[in-house]
């Protein structure tokens, strides 16, 4: 990880991203599939604070202030962040939308899921908590 500048302009450091695990999901505001698994992203989000588990997500909107529009209108509260190169790097090329990752505080990734996911698989990746 290095440090991540959210949409909303807080700094996600590097040091605190590898004391976690982290969900990162990859989305866009013109995507139905996104539109459709952001929902239980931000319960995902709601229901992991404090618990070892950290949600990320990084849009593929080309600008933060459709990103921040798009979550500000939906009541969205989970962090997120442009994905750029450094992005593709860290998970490799994008095959579909959405993509759901776990990555240990290792920096392995130990879960992959591209295209939409079922309310309560979304809701299982708290299982990846770091015992808590």
């Amino acid at each position: 990880w290095t440090d991540i500048t959210l949409v909303d302009g807080r700094v996600l450091k590097a040091a605190d991203l590898q004391k976690r695990t982290v969900v990162v999901q990859m989305w866009a505001s013109w995507c139905p599939f996104c539109m459709r698994q952001n929902p239980h992203i931000q319960k995902l989000h709601e229901a992991s604070s404090g618990k070892g588990l950290l949600v990320l997500t990084f849009t593929l909107d080309k600008t933060v202030e459709a990103a921040r529009e798009y979550m500000a209108k939906r009541g969205y509260t989970f962090p997120a962040a442009l994905a750029g190169a450094e992005v593709e790097g860290w998970f490799g090329k994008r095959r579909t939308l959405p993509e759901v990752y776990v990555v240990e505080p290792s920096g392995k990734v130990v879960f992959r899921e591209g295209g939409e996911m079922f309310p309560e698989d979304i809701a299982a990746l708290t299982r990846f908590a770091a015992n808590k």
